[in-house]
């Protein structure tokens, strides 16, 4: 049976913290306080976890040893690291802390490892598919800041899978598809073509894919897709929009990151049914979506 602080001696609880006190003690000519004050709050943390859990040697190295196969698979175009974080719900409560709640503003959540910083820009109304498959949906909405005041030409970073759950840099060729970025007009309002977002697995095949399946549960994100708007004096805000009525809502996402208020209805079009701009989806199936979104104060 493996031994708990209580049942741990005086004379040995005395020599475990002596030890983080020295580790805590190294840092006492840091300049930089403020790293300082995160790496003492990490040791005390680490060096707790250690002692509480009375952790073997064998399990540190294979803490280890997990640390590093996540170091290794990570690339220009998979962030292992991010997926881990994300399935600690280590990147939510880092956005809970940093993006606190000010008045109506926008909830944010998990930025996601598949981000592209060069995605092609499209005029509003455009598309965003490039190519990838899946059910239309019409997105429209209208960006304020928390006084109503419409925010123009903010900048509107959209990013989603495609029908079979895999986003473009998934492939090995090169496309890019499933992302763009517009801006707002004068009035603060964007509207584009993407797909009627479907829920779809993290990337499972890697370390943190054996982390869930050792611990029962499911790498299943709820369907969404991903904006990130910046405009000048207000806060950026990373964020996604849930489909209502998606059953993963039910079961969990993967990475924590589903608010209620980011939950919205795609409409269903019936084939034949007229589209905003005129576009000919004669005889598809399509959705739509409003999302307004407001921005708080850069300083909020």
């Amino acid at each position: 049976m493996t031994a708990t602080t209580s049942t741990v001696s005086k004379e040995q609880a005395a020599i475990e913290q002596t030890l983080t006190d020295q580790v805590i003690a190294s840092f006492d000519d840091c300049q930089d306080e403020r790293l300082k004050e995160i790496l003492t709050s990490v040791v005390t943390h680490l060096h707790a976890v250690i002692r509480e859990t009375r952790l073997t040697e064998e399990e540190w190295s294979k803490a280890i040893d997990f640390l590093t196969a996540v170091g290794h698979i990570t690339d220009d175009k998979r962030q292992e690291f991010i997926l881990l974080s994300d399935t600690l719900g280590a990147s939510m409560q880092t956005i809970a802390v940093n993006n606190q709640a000010y008045e109506d503003a926008t909830e944010a959540t998990v930025f996601g490892p598949f981000f592209l910083e060069d995605a092609p820009r499209i005029d509003i109304g455009g598309d965003i598919a490039f190519g990838a498959v899946g059910q239309p949906a019409w997105i429209e909405g209208r960006i304020t800041d928390t006084e109503g005041r419409p925010v123009r030409n903010a900048r509107v970073e959209v990013w989603e899978c495609d029908d079979d759950g895999l986003y473009d840099v998934q492939y090995d060729d090169g496309r890019m598809s499933g992302r763009a970025h517009l801006f707002t007009d004068e009035n603060g309002e964007y509207s584009f073509w993407g797909l009627t977002p479907v829920p779809y697995p993290i990337p499972h095949d890697g370390p943190v894919g054996k982390m869930l399946d050792a611990v029962g549960r499911s790498p299943v994100r709820a369907a969404h897709l991903h904006f990130m708007v910046h405009a000048e004096g207000l806060r950026t805000l990373v964020t996604h929009i849930f489909v209502e009525g998606d059953p993963q809502l039910e079961i969990g996402d993967s990475v924590f990151g589903v608010k209620d208020s980011l939950i919205k209805t795609f409409e269903k079009q019936a084939a034949g049914t007229s589209t905003p701009d005129g576009r000919d989806l004669t005889g598809i199936e399509w959705t739509r979506c409003r999302f307004d979104i407001v921005l708080a104060p850069e300083d909020a």
